[in-house]
């Protein structure tokens, strides 16, 4: 899954340092704060107690060597901006920011980092809520890197009955299906009927959509909100 470094444990510098590690990343966390890094010790590949703006300490542990640096040192400027010129001075090959302000994104855009690496944490959440309040079909909408996106959709009815090979979501909708939920009715017993919620994590193409499922769905941010629009204005009704 490559390897990655992230400066600044902050909720924000925790969250993607964990969730890479969790997607079996290799994943060097790295903040000034003692606290921050023994809050995360075990939790990713390796954690360094280290001052980013330090060139020479950044080479001995390999930053130049990453396939990208998250910088998420949002609420401090000067040592975000510093970090992030000896970052492209060690040539790391991709450089994503997390910044607090426009004055800081537009900053870091001079220095090289192009627009659609820069995130506004706020930004992306208010996103988030409002794809999933145009109607109860998204049960979620998630912003990911590169101008992608992903959603919970609610299997609209159209779907119902048909195969994934019959939907042609790739070629039709120019979306992918990375899993399916649904709910399995069990039977105890006594005759008491209850619910579990099971995944289907590799869809196949012979897989066949039901009422009631949950369809999570990647691809281009436009392709996505096309469905959104497509199926969440009928949820709607």
């Amino acid at each position: 899954m490559g390897k990655f470094a992230v400066i600044g444990l902050g909720k924000f510098g925790y969250t993607v340092a964990t969730t890479l590690q969790e997607n079996k990343a290799d994943v060097i966390a790295i903040d000034y704060d003692q606290n921050l890094i023994d809050n995360i010790a075990g939790k990713v590949t390796t954690p360094v107690r280290m001052n980013s703006t330090n060139e020479e300490d950044l080479k001995k542990i390999g930053i130049q060597d990453v396939d990208a640096a998250i910088l998420a040192i949002g609420n401090n400027l000067e040592v975000s901006v510093l970090t992030a010129v000896i970052l492209k001075k060690l040539g790391v090959a991709k450089i994503y920011a997390k910044v607090d302000s426009k004055i800081h994104g537009r900053i870091l855009e001079m220095l090289g980092i192009p627009h659609e690496n820069i995130i506004f944490p706020e930004e992306v959440v208010g996103k988030q809520l409002a794809n999933s309040l145009i109607s109860t079909s998204v049960k979620q909408y998630v912003d990911l890197m590169d101008g992608y996106a992903m959603i919970d959709l609610e299997a609209p009815e159209e779907w119902f009955g048909k195969t994934l090979q019959e939907l042609a979501l790739p070629t039709q909708k120019k979306v992918n299906v990375i899993t399916i939920r649904y709910m399995e009715s069990i039977v105890s017993e006594q005759g008491d009927i209850t619910f579990r919620q099971q995944v289907n994590e590799l869809p196949g193409a012979n897989d066949v959509i039901h009422e009631g499922d949950t369809i999570v769905l990647v691809g281009n941010e436009s392709k996505i909100v096309d469905l959104v629009n497509e199926f969440g204005k009928q949820g709607k009704k």
